[in-house]
């Protein structure tokens, strides 16, 4: 059974959804798809596979090579710029949730 509209439109929004294959993906941020793959060996995205096995990217994965393309582009090294994003992630995730803790405190 096909997924109706709402379920469609589910995955319009969502940033974790692989609706990109590896050449279009590489063609968007204009990259080869080596560095694409380069960016999976050094850790910093892991696509989903299709059932054929194809890289599946998702927009949130995108911007994530796109960081790294400008780190890279910057003169920062692959892996470098690897682990510079990954702080950054992580630095967003930990003041995302402060924000919530702290609203969450403050209504209590």
């Amino acid at each position: 059974m096909a997924p109706g509209p709402a379920a469609s439109a589910d995955k319009f929004d969502d940033d974790d959804y692989p609706a990109y294959s590896m050449g279009r993906a590489a063609e968007i941020l204009g990259v080869t798809p080596a560095f694409l793959r380069s960016l999976g060996v050094a850790k910093l995205i892991e696509p989903q596979r299709s059932s054929g096995g194809h890289r599946r990217y998702s927009r949130y994965q995108l911007r994530l090579a796109a960081r790294a393309r400008e780190l890279v582009d910057q003169g920062v090294g692959l892996e470098s710029a690897c682990r510079i994003i990954i702080l950054e992630d992580q630095l967003a995730e930990a003041l995302r949730l402060n924000d919530e803790l702290t609203k969450r405190n403050e209504s209590a």
